[in-house]
């Protein structure tokens, strides 16, 4: 090969390299962030805590048994698993659009022995043709070849598709982020919703022995003749309807029970939790700077890599305008016997360029790049649609903590007077100023204020998951791991 064809390839490639890939680089797009929460205005909780660093933002719970069951979730959580392994093949699919920039070598060995006819043209006078003899003897055919070819990405398409790729791996590793944190917060309300569970049953434990006492001293006023036998079956009546209630939640318990045991990657039958009490503290995640949740919502980051995949499509769609150049060639040897197959005079080369491109489309091309501008422009409104969706939902939990701080105080002081209600009944019953009625009007008013105080209490415990969950748990879009698609540095 002459000096001046040995360094082509070689200018070719470097104008290659050194090209613009067509198609819009990326920026992100715009989204409307507030300069402030609304529902955090003048609203100053009783106990802020910081969500832990990291995923371990259920520490704030302070709970051994959640802190257990959350690291059990991360290790044997089904749902987490596919997840995870869609990201390592949106990962590989990103390396194998890497891997198109370089030039692809084969290399070919044959050997071939055959045996067949030979044509001959004969011509004799006036008469022409040809005939056919059998080669007396069998041919053999000895052959190394490597070759080589390089797809020349010149106007980006390869590139473009790689930038593709990245975006959509990354968006996948925020879609697994994500899908992290949900099962994280749907297992800490499912435990919080078991232990408040846990507190209605103690409540109605407490209620049946108070119950009980009330029985058994209508009996005793019955055996004196100072009250009613009617007292009596109404004090049981009571009784009963407690005992009811108490063993009714344990139907709640169990779903709840099965509901984390799934959660957690183990059978039902094989799973259990003692019952016990949840801490008294609602711990309240300061709400931040709104323009930080672009950056802390791993839902976000997903769609935001979505918008810059669809960016780099529209550059893929553009390519299709340009030709195709790919540079090809062979080196080898040939011979007729296999000793010393791999000398010089047995060599064979050949070297070549190739380029295509459409002539005549009726508008495909043109048609795809709007359709690519379309998919763009639809990435972009969902973009911004999750984040308006992100602000929502941190503005309703804060609003709910704020107004379920505000009703629990009066729920907890009508609980106390209803008690004491209870006991001024009581002791007026005893002694015979007020009817049986008014003692059991004053108990059902009070096992209902306390149970609604256990609602609230509820209420506010999933609100302080659901708002860490809004605000990413502790998660940032700089966790997201880079994508190793190494490509080739311009000559």
């Amino acid at each position: 090969m002459s000096k001046p064809m040995r360094k082509t390839p070689l200018f070719l490639a470097a104008a290659a390299l050194s090209a613009c890939a067509v198609g819009p680089n990326y920026h992100r797009p715009s989204a409307p962030a507030p300069s402030g929460y609304k529902e955090a205005e003048g609203w100053k909780p009783a106990e802020p805590r910081e969500a832990a660093s990291g995923t371990d933002w259920w520490r704030v719970y302070e709970d051994a048994v959640l802190d257990d069951l959350e690291h059990q979730l991360k290790v044997s959580n089904q749902t987490l698993k596919a997840s995870e392994a869609a990201w390592r093949e949106a990962v590989a699919a990103a390396q194998v659009a890497g891997a198109q920039i370089y030039p692809t070598t084969e290399l070919t060995g044959s050997a071939q022995r055959s045996r067949g006819a030979v044509n001959s043209y004969v011509t004799s006078g006036s008469v022409s043709g040809s005939t056919s003899a059998t080669r007396p003897e069998p041919v053999n055919q000895f052959a190394v070849t490597g070759s080589a070819s390089w797809d020349l990405d010149i106007w980006g398409k390869i590139r473009r598709t790689i930038e593709s790729d990245v975006a959509t791996a990354k968006a996948s590793e925020a879609d697994l982020a994500a899908a992290r944190l949900s099962a994280q917060a749907t297992l800490a309300v499912d435990y919080i919703e078991l232990r408040v569970t846990d507190e209605q049953i103690q409540l109605l434990a407490d209620t049946v022995k108070g119950y009980q006492r009330s029985l058994d001293i209508t009996r005793n006023q019955y055996k004196v003749g100072v009250a009613a036998k009617a007292d009596v079956i109404t004090a049981a009546t009571q009784l009963e309807g407690a005992q009811s209630q108490q063993i009714g939640l344990g139907v709640t318990r169990a779903t709840l029970e099965h509901a984390i045991a799934v959660l957690v990657g183990k059978p039902p039958a094989d799973f259990s939790i003692a019952p016990a009490t949840f801490g008294s503290a609602i711990p309240v995640v300061p709400a931040g700077v709104p323009s930080a949740l672009l950056e802390r919502r791993p839902d976000i980051a997903e769609a935001e890599r979505k918008v810059a995949a669809a960016n780099a499509q529209i550059g893929v769609a553009i390519s299709a305008y340009f030709p195709d150049l790919t540079l090809s060639g062979t080196y080898g040897f040939a011979s007729s016997v296999s000793g010393g197959l791999l000398r010089a005079p047995n060599n064979v080369w050949s070297v070549g360029a190739a380029a295509s491109d459409a002539l005549l489309d009726f508008g495909a091309r043109r048609y795809q790049v709007a359709q690519a501008r379309a998919a763009y422009d639809g990435t972009v409104a969902s973009y911004r649609q999750t984040v308006l969706a992100a602000f929502q939902q941190v503005e309703d939990e804060l609003a709910t903590l704020r107004i379920l701080e505000q009703q629990y105080q009066v729920a907890d002081q009508t609980v106390k007077d209803a008690n004491l209600a209870v006991q001024l009944a009581l002791n007026q019953y005893k002694a015979g100023i007020v009817a049986y009625t008014a003692v059991v009007t004053a108990q059902a008013t009070a096992l209902t204020d306390a149970q609604a105080l256990l609602s609230i209490r509820q209420s506010r415990l999933v609100a302080s998951a659901t708002l860490i969950e809004a605000l990413g748990g502790g998660w940032s879009a700089s966790d997201l791991s880079s994508v190793h698609v190494a490509l080739p540095v311009p000559l």
